[in-house]
């Protein structure tokens, strides 16, 4: 791989990582800099999958804070999660990924609706709700299957469940998500890693530089106020809901 397209795919994935960590839109930046490198869409989503491996290690590292007190959800969680990833995964290798991505579009706009909506609806519900609850770890499942699949705003789904099931600030559930989107990516890498074509030049290139802005990113998200940040999220989220709906 030419320097120059590995210096391009550091700086895309520092990017990435700081997006990925405050928005949980990585993938926007990502996996349009793997097809400008020349990867196929099959071979840029695997090899996407497998570098942002560096957001989480750099996200978790940063959000040490917020995560404090939250460890006997994340324990709960964290296994609906991996096992998501798994299945996603098992369904990008076997199936035909244009079916699920024809939905993908509407899964992110919705979810970034959601996250608009997300403090009129918090005061409409009577409190936390149960994470022991079958819909809740259900729709945790759903959401790690997306995110084992295809990825893009995983993180949007993720942190729009997080808000609506924990009563808690905006950072501690940013936190949260980072960890869970983590854990289901970290899986389907795996997957990926031993059964699809990843580039591994590219994704050493694109995972440094997530580790670096994943790190960067909690620090960031400390400093922001919460209603400005939802609101970039929810911003961003539906550009890139139109956007993968023009380019199906």
């Amino acid at each position: 791989m030419p320097l120059l397209e590995v210096l391009l795919l550091v700086l895309a994935g520092a990017a990435a990582g700081l997006v990925g960590s405050t928005a949980g839109l990585a993938s926007l930046v990502s996996y349009p800099a793997l097809l400008l490198a020349g990867l196929s869409p099959l071979a840029a989503n695997v090899t996407n999958t497998v570098a942002l491996m560096g957001v989480t290690a750099g996200t978790v590292a940063g959000s040490r804070p917020e995560l404090v007190g939250q460890r006997r959800d994340a324990l709960r969680l964290l296994p609906v999660a991996a096992v998501g990833g798994a299945l996603g995964c098992v369904l990008l290798l076997t199936s035909d990924p244009e079916a699920f991505e024809g939905v993908v579009p509407f899964l992110v706009g919705g979810a970034s609706l959601l996250m608009l909506l997300q403090p009129r609806l918090q005061r409409l519900r009577p409190g936390r709700t149960s994470v022991r609850n079958p819909l809740v770890l259900a729709a945790f499942l759903l959401v790690g299957v997306y995110g084992g699949y295809f990825g893009a705003a995983a993180g949007v789904l993720m942190l729009a469940l997080c808000e609506l099931t924990h009563a808690q600030t905006l950072v501690r559930n940013n936190a949260l998500k980072n960890v869970l989107t983590g854990a289901a990516n970290t899986v389907a890498a795996i997957g990926f890693a031993a059964f699809g074509p990843v580039d591994w030049w590219a994704a050493l290139a694109l995972g440094l530089g997530c580790v670096a802005g994943g790190r960067l990113g909690p620090a960031v998200v400390r400093r922001l106020d919460p209603r400005v940040l939802r609101t970039v999220i929810a911003g961003a989220g539906l550009v890139l809901a139109v956007r993968l709906f023009l380019t199906r």
